[in-house]
């Protein structure tokens, strides 16, 4: 297997992992009527739970 070929699929696996932490956490802070910090602009954002998306809008390269 070529390092180019690891790295693809290392790369797939990541991107996977992070989609399904983004969505256990999603899942979570809905579950606890949490809200979500984020940094836009860097200035930080609450966003409400009723808000959260239930996915990304991450685009696989």
């Amino acid at each position: 297997m070529e390092i180019k070929e690891q790295l693809r699929e290392l790369e797939e696996k990541v991107g996977l992992g992070l989609k399904e932490a983004y969505r256990k956490m999603a899942e979570f802070k809905k579950k606890n009527n949490s809200p979500l910090i984020v940094s836009r602009n860097g200035k930080e954002v609450s966003i409400p739970a009723s808000e959260i998306l239930p996915t990304t809008n991450a685009k696989n390269p």
